[in-house]
């Protein structure tokens, strides 16, 4: 056996395995090397991501936050749905909203939008719920409701009555074979009737509002709803308006949460009712019509609703609930000071 030069060490027999099996002739390393380090790379890949989804977690609901995330002074995360729930319950308490994690006092103020958390979060993976491939979260709501194959859609002859609703994929294959497009009149007129109501129901509303703009008597008020409570033991929380006036007359709103129930904080579910209340005295019936819409310092939008009360001396409306378009709305609004809407009111003459 020839001798190795100096300074050059003799490697071992196991050495010599290490190196054949590991590295190929031409320097580069083996198919089963690279495996080897793919699946470690990947392992450590989720296993940050899973660190991070745990530091970055709401500290309310401790789950991602889906869009804005607040922090309080000292950097603990609350997802926009959270923070503005914990407002509105220290409001129905009477009480300051304090961090569930480290109790510092929490509000509009003295809490911040976090960005960096933001788009940290947004980028992070996550699944579709339909067909569980994984894409950053910034695009998934647009591949879960426009382009997953597996997303639930109905069948374009729904309008005619076909209940048939399924993965995106089979659509296609379910519409070449619908029976109903090959119905008679008389077989699809109740889908058709139905259809046809729900547009009349629509166009009425449109109608009446178009003809409540042509009355002569129309007056709108910029209302701020501020938050009181009652003298009774429970010092429940309503809401009411400084008196404004409108057609001569003096006028009031009040506003109370889930129906003046006994302890809304134990509801997740609000709603808002409110009064439209005349304050002041009236020789005949006032025959009323109104409408709330959003106005210059509203932060919530509102379905079309028309309403109507005959008003005589120091009367009131009915309670109706707020016509929010969406009820997430409720516990934003109770997260202020203030609540704001526009009221336009018509009044009849004839």
């Amino acid at each position: 056996m020839a001798e190795a030069p100096e300074g050059e060490p003799v490697p071992s027999s196991s050495e010599e395995t290490t190196v054949a099996i590991d590295v190929k002739e031409d320097g580069e390393p083996s198919p089963k090397k690279r495996k080897s380090d793919s699946a470690s790379d990947c392992a450590q890949s989720e296993k940050l991501e899973n660190r991070l989804g745990g530091i970055l977690c709401c500290a309310v609901c401790l789950d991602l936050p889906q869009a804005a995330v607040y922090q309080c002074s000292n950097g603990h995360l609350m997802c926009a749905p959270c923070f503005t729930h914990l407002l509105a319950d220290a409001r129905l308490r009477d009480e300051a909203a304090t961090c569930p994690n480290c109790r510092v006092e929490i509000s509009k103020t003295t809490a911040s939008r976090n960005l960096a958390v933001e788009k940290t979060v947004s980028e992070l993976p996550s699944e579709c719920k339909h067909c569980t491939r994984v894409f950053p979260r910034h695009s998934l709501q647009a591949h879960e409701e426009k382009i997953c194959e597996e997303r639930l859609t109905g069948c374009r002859y729904a309008c005619i009555g076909c209940p048939w609703r399924g993965p995106a994929h089979e659509a296609g294959a379910h519409e070449a074979a619908c029976a109903h497009p090959a119905r008679s009149a008389a077989d699809v007129l109740d889908a058709l009737a139905e259809r046809e109501r729900r547009a009349a129901d629509t166009y009425a509303l449109y109608e009446q509002i178009l003809d409540l703009l042509s009355y002569e008597k129309i007056t709108f008020n910029d209302l701020q709803l501020k938050p009181y409570r009652t003298e009774e033991f429970m010092h429940k929380l309503f809401y009411e308006t400084s008196r404004f006036t409108a057609f001569g007359h003096q006028w009031v709103v009040k506003a109370f949460v889930n129906k003046n129930q006994r302890d809304p904080t134990q509801s997740s579910q609000r709603e808002i009712t409110y009064q439209l209340i005349l304050k002041s005295k009236t020789v005949c019936p006032l025959q009323l019509q109104w409408v709330w819409v959003r106005g210059p310092f509203g932060e919530a939008a509102l379905r079309a609703a028309v309403c109507a009360h005959a008003f005589r001396d120091d009367d009131a409306a009915p309670p109706r609930a707020l016509p929010l378009a969406d009820p997430a709305d409720t516990n934003r609004l109770l997260s202020n000071k203030a609540i704001h809407f526009r009221l336009i009111m018509f009044l009849s003459t004839k």
